[in-house]
């Protein structure tokens, strides 16, 4: 599966380029398949989806008690109530309910060659690898840093530090997700990854 290996550039919290790190080439250099990625991402879509449509059936919608005319004589179609899904302020027939399931799955193979091929691609051109990111917790620290790192517009902090997640959480274009809980969708909505020089090899062993 493997096909390059990886040598990216590790920078210190104030933008200057300090070292390099090497990563696994069937972690971070593997063919890309968007098909899985496809999936992967509409699998997450799907599983955040929330059952909030619904609609009223003729037994719940008000009124429609009296019978709207004469069953006989009238010369128009027989009618037992105005609720009747067939006129206009009816009931809705097979319409959502509440109780939908969005739910989709994908296997662990695939899910797991969707994670290394999203982030083949962002080993290309989006990790901003940090040797170490020392901060108190304050968003103008984490802005600061960002900053000198060059991170616009979208960013993905990958990160499982309280200090760094309190941080970062407040900035309108960072996302902070946990090293466990990272989705091909985070990475491929993502410009910017930053992450630091430990934690980067920590998801690289959890994929091998």
């Amino acid at each position: 599966m493997a096909t390059k290996s990886v040598t990216l550039p590790v920078y210190s919290q104030s933008g200057e380029k300090v070292s390099t790190v090497k990563l696994a080439a069937n972690v971070f250099g593997v063919e890309v398949n968007e098909q899985v990625m496809f999936d992967a991402v509409q699998v997450y879509q799907a599983n955040k989806r929330q059952a909030t449509a619904q609609t009223k059936t003729r037994a719940e919608v008000s009124g429609g008690g009296k019978k709207p005319w004469r069953q006989k004589g009238t010369g128009r179609a027989r009618a037992g109530s105005t609720r009747s899904p067939i006129w206009v302020g009816g009931g809705i027939s097979k319409g959502p309910d509440g109780n939908q399931n969005y739910t989709l799955q994908q296997n662990r193979k695939a899910h797991d060659l969707a994670l290394k091929s999203a982030l083949t691609l962002k080993a290309e051109n989006g990790f901003l690898i940090v040797d170490d990111l020392k901060i108190e917790g304050k968003t103008k620290e984490m802005a600061a840093v960002l900053k000198a790192l060059k991170a616009d517009k979208k960013v993905l902090v990958v990160t499982n530090n309280d200090t760094i997640w309190n941080a970062a959480r407040n900035l309108k274009t960072v996302t902070v997700r946990e090293l466990n809980n990272v989705s091909v969708y985070d990475l491929l909505n993502a410009k910017w990854v930053v992450i630091t020089k430990e934690d980067i090899q920590k998801v690289e062993e959890d994929l091998k």
